[in-house]
């Protein structure tokens, strides 16, 4: 994909994103008036585990490690994303620090949407960011599911078999993971 951008491009590689399957070429050109390109090198941090989430990101080129940081021990990945993914929608949501570190793996091309920006859009009423927080939020429900999922399988394990079971315990109780 060695070829220049152009706002069709970038418009076309958008609409075959899952996230924006929803919003029209119109709604999509308003979107794109607050997105900026960046491109990253290999190894280089795009945002930190606990900075502030000052903006959300889409790949259109390259791939991106997600780690999170253990208290003991090295960081452990958690996900590798790779073209048409998404990812820093959580801090855009609720403002909280950033919750894993995203790094690049290689070089590659990220779109960049400012929160400041995108909140300004939602605060006009811009239907078409409606229509992106609305795919973000059955995102992170999609997430949650497979979460309370994985953490049921490992509560369906008998007590003390399993010490992982006993260190959640207290964790799921006091948070309430529900479906």
């Amino acid at each position: 994909m060695g070829s220049a951008l152009t706002l069709e491009s970038i418009i076309t590689f958008l609409l075959e994103t899952p996230l924006f399957r929803d919003l029209d070429p119109a709604e999509l050109s308003e979107i794109v008036r607050v997105m900026q390109i960046q491109r990253v090198r290999h190894a280089q941090p795009i945002f930190r585990e606990g900075e502030a989430g000052d903006a959300w990101y889409v790949i259109h080129r390259g791939e991106v490690t997600v780690t999170k940081a253990r208290l003991m021990g090295p960081s452990e990945e958690l996900a590798r994303l790779g073209r048409h993914a998404c990812f820093g929608e959580m801090a855009l949501i609720d403002g909280s620090p950033r919750s894993a570190t995203v790094s690049a793996v290689g070089e590659g091309t990220l779109f960049r949407f400012p929160k400041s920006e995108f909140d300004a859009l939602l605060n006009e009423g811009n239907l078409a960011a409606f229509k992106l927080v609305h795919e973000m939020a059955k995102t992170l429900c999609r997430r949650q599911r497979r979460l309370t999922a994985q953490l049921t399988e490992i509560m369906a394990e008998p007590r003390g078999e399993r010490p992982l079971r006993d260190d959640l315990l207290p964790v799921i109780e006091e948070h309430s993971v529900s479906e």
